[in-house]
C-alpha cells in the first residue's frame, strides 16, 4: 500500500546562523496545516566539500507531503570550514529549529535527521556525539537547556567509515581498477575536509562504536544499492555489526542493481519509489 500521503506543502528558505557576513540557509518543506509535525533535518552528501541544501529535493518533497517538516541544510564546507566545523553547524541547527517549534508548527520532541552519503556519517556521528562540546560550540542565547538529541535517523548510502572508504579509494587507484573514477573524485575531497587519516578514525562512527564510545544511539534506517561502488560493502557490515552489538537498532535495507545516489538519478524508479516509501513509513514510526 502507498503510505505517501499527497497533502500540500510550502518552501521557504530561512537563515538559521551566520558566520561573518555569510549566512547559512535552510530550505524548508511544511506541511500545510496546523500540526504540530515532526521534524526531519536533512544533511546533503557531496563528500564533505561539495553539494548544497537543494540537492535532496527528490526525498525531502515526498517526506513533507506525508506530513513531515523537512530542512535542508547547507553548512560550511572547504575552503569556509574543515572538520568538524560542519558538525557546530549541524549541531547548532537542529538546536535551532527546536527552539523556534511554534514558527515552523512543529513538536521540538519529534525530530530525526536525515542524511545522505557524506550527510549520512554527519547525520549519525552528530546523533551520537550530540553533547560533544566541540560539536555543541555555538551558544544559542536564550535556549541553553536545548540540545541537539535526535529520536532516529535515516542514512542514505552514508560514508559511514571516512578511514575505511578513503583505503577502500586509494587500493582503486593502485590497482588501476575500473572503478578508479570514484578515487580520483572522492580522495582530494577526504584531504580538504579530515585533513589527515587520524582524524577520519576519530570522526568514524563505525570506529567509534569498535574503540568503545558509547553515547545516544537512536533507530536507524541504513538503505544502500547492491551494485554502490562508492560506499563499500564492507564499511557497511562493520558498522551494522557494531552498532547492533553496541545494542542500537539498524533497519537495513537494500535496492538490488543500483548504485550512489540512484534517488537522484532517477526518482521514479521502482528502487527509488521502494526507498522513499521506507523513509516515509521508518520516520512516521520513529516520529509518530
Amino acid at each position: 500500500m502507498n503510505t505517501i500521503a499527497r497533502c500540500e506543502i510550502d518552501i521557504q528558505d530561512v537563515e538559521y546562523l551566520r558566520h561573518a557576513d555569510k549566512p547559512l540557509l535552510a530550505t524548508v518543506y511544511q506541511p500545510r496545516g496546523e500540526g504540530p509535525f515532526p521534524l526531519i533535518l536533512d544533511l546533503h552528501g557531496g563528500a564533505w566539500c561539495k553539494g548544497d541544501r537543494h540537492d535532496d529535493a527528490p526525498l525531502d518533497e515526498p517526506l513533507a507531503r506525508s506530513g513531515v517538516v523537512v530542512a535542508a541544510l547547507d553548512f560550511r564546507q572547504p575552503p569556509d570550514a574543515v572538520y568538524p566545523g560542519s558538525m557546530v553547524d549541524i549541531n547548532y541547527a537542529i538546536r535551532w529549529f527546536k527552539a523556534n517549534a511554534a514558527r515552523f508548527r512543529i513538536r521540538a520532541d519529534r525530530v530525526g535527521v536525515m542524511g545522505i552519503s557524506s550527510g549520512g556519517q554527519q547525520a549519525i556521528l552528530g546523533a551520537m556525539r550530540h553533547d560533544d562540546p566541540r560539536y555543541a560550540a555555538i551558544a544559542l542565547q536564550g535556549h541553553l537547556d536545548i540540545d541537539a538529541t535526535v529520536r532516529c535517523a535515516v542514512l542514505c548510502w552514508p560514508v559511514i567509515d571516512p578511514l575505511g572508504r578513503y583505503q577502500y579509494a586509494k587500493k582503486l587507484q593502485e590497482d588501476r581498477s575500473p572503478d578508479v573514477d570514484v578515487a580520483d573524485r572522492v580522495l582530494p575531497c577526504h584531504d580538504m575536509y579530515w585533513g589527515t587519516e587520524e582524524a577520519m578514525s576519530e570522526g568514524s562512527p563505525t570506529r567509534a562504536l569498535e574503540r568503545g564510545e558509547r553515547g545516544p544511539m537512536p533507530p536507524v534506517l541504513y538503505l544502500q544499492g547492491t551494485a554502490d561502488v562508492a560506499h563499500p560493502r564492507p564499511n557497511l557490515d562493520r558498522f551494522v555489526k557494531a552498532y547492533r552489538d553496541a545494542g542500537g537498532s539498524v533497519d537495513l535495507q537494500l535496492f538490488e542493481g543500483v548504485g550512489e545516489a540512484f534517488v537522484k538519478k532517477d526518482p521514479h524508479s521502482p528502487q527509488s519509489k521502494a526507498c522513499i516509501e521506507k523513509i516515509v513509513e521508518f520516520v512516521h514510526r520513529e516520529l509518530g
